[in-house]
């Protein structure tokens, strides 16, 4: 499946995000970090305000989601996390798209040369057929599986 090419991913920043707009990314996170991966933990880490908030809407909806940070916020490098899509969406290749324009912006407004994510275990290959490689052991994080990954960008 494809795609819907009218579909346009947004880059604000906190203090451009309206209130349906941060309410629904809120809410997304919660739907698939706390209620479906029945994960218990703290979303609201006071990293929000410095990000980058990368995200489509459909039909009014949020419905793919991720955070673009600085270096040393919470990596020493730049890093993407909160990576989500709507369940509904998954399949459509929306992931990879979204995580293509997502590492675009990073290289073309912060002229980054390399870009970290903790990966959760399952999603290792999803991360792999992007360009990521694993630079760490497996380790929990709020009780997940997770690889420390990087995408270095080519000169």
């Amino acid at each position: 499946m494809e795609v819907n090419q009218k579909m346009k991913f947004e880059f604000k920043q906190f203090s451009e995000l309206t209130l349906d707009e941060l309410y629904g990314i809120i809410q997304l996170r919660a739907e698939i970090f706390v209620v479906e991966q029945d994960c218990v933990y703290n979303d609201l880490d006071g990293l929000d305000k410095s990000a980058v908030h990368q995200f489509l809407k459909k039909d009014g909806k949020i419905v793919a989601y991720s955070r673009l940070l600085q270096p040393g916020t919470r990596f020493p490098e730049y890093s993407i996390g909160r990576v989500v899509v709507k369940q509904s969406e998954r399949g459509t290749g929306l992931g990879i798209e979204m995580m293509n324009k997502a590492k675009n912006f990073i290289l073309s407004e912060w002229k980054a040369t390399k870009i970290k994510v903790s990966a959760q275990k399952y999603l290792r290959k999803f991360y792999e057929d992007l360009g990521f490689e694993v630079v760490s052991d497996e380790y929990l994080e709020d009780g997940i599986p997770h690889f420390g990954m990087v995408y270095q960008f080519s000169d």
